[in-house]
């Protein structure tokens, strides 16, 4: 059960790449449409997405909790098609999502400017002016949209098994060097733990998800980590008695683990709007 996610510069063929992976290999490819549609299903305002998907968001819009549910729900979207196993992930930061899932797969698909105007003025018909400017523009957003929500570079290599540059290397050789990594790293024994990894990166998020959507609890930032039998509660309030319901919220719904608290109490902390 192996997870491949890719980060892609725009015109760098990281969809024609995820697609000819799929047909090689069988994995189910999630595009960015289907986690749109699960984002929105799951409960985000269709409204709202343009001032959060793949950008960074503007002052205010980082300033109201729309910017949480939006980073919750995407979560949850990764996670849930992740779970699946045997899939390809294309963008919204899945690789940092999953990075500590060890059957996961991390590829970023990269090419110079003058390759990807190239591109862009073939597909779209456009100038050398207008495929530059939309270059600059989506590449300031997958930075900014990276910058806020994981506080990472995604142009970072280190975050990355592999960066394939496809104005070297075409379509359909990337495809089968992809996959032929993944058969070098992906052993039966990662292919277990990547599940278990999977499983409990998931009940957290969906332990979350019951205390800031169903009880609706004013915590900021809030995180569950799971690891063993414990599990440890992150995030700013502004009331202890907050941070206590959380925690015999969580105990009842895990009642096999131990609920701890790190939840930092600020007196004078404004949450969002």
């Amino acid at each position: 059960m192996a997870i491949i996610a890719i980060s892609r510069q725009v015109a760098a063929l990281g969809d024609e790449v995820a697609q000819e992976l799929s047909r090689q290999t069988g994995y189910k490819f999630i595009d960015r449409k289907y986690i749109e549609r699960r984002i929105i299903e799951l409960g985000f305002p269709e409204d709202k997405m343009k001032k959060y998907d793949e950008r960074k968001p503007g002052f205010f819009a980082s300033l109201t909790k729309n910017r949480d549910e939006y980073l919750d729900y995407l979560q949850t979207a990764i996670l849930e098609s992740a779970s699946e196993g045997n899939c390809i992930l294309i963008g919204r930061g899945a690789f940092i999502i999953l990075e500590s899932v060890p059957s996961l797969i991390s590829v970023r698909f990269v090419a110079k400017n003058e390759v990807r105007i190239k591109r862009l003025m073939n597909e779209f018909n456009w100038n050398e002016k207008q495929a530059l400017q939309r270059i600059e523009e989506s590449d300031a957003n997958r930075l900014g949209f990276h910058k806020s929500f994981f506080n990472l570079i995604n142009e970072d290599p280190s975050h990355f098994h592999l960066t394939i540059n496809t104005g070297i290397v075409d379509v359909e050789k990337s495809a089968l060097i992809i996959d032929n990594l993944r058969k070098v790293l992906i052993t039966p024994e990662k292919e277990k733990l990547g599940k278990e990894k999977l499983q409990s990166l998931y009940e957290a998020q969906k332990l979350v998800n019951t205390l800031i959507f169903d009880y609706k609890l004013n915590i900021v930032f809030l995180k569950a980590v799971i690891n063993g039998d414990a599990v440890v509660l992150h995030g700013v309030s502004d009331s202890a008695a907050v941070a206590e319901k959380a925690i015999a919220i969580a105990s009842s719904i895990m009642p096999d683990k131990k609920v701890e608290s790190c939840i930092s109490i600020v007196q004078d902390f404004k949450a969002y709007p």
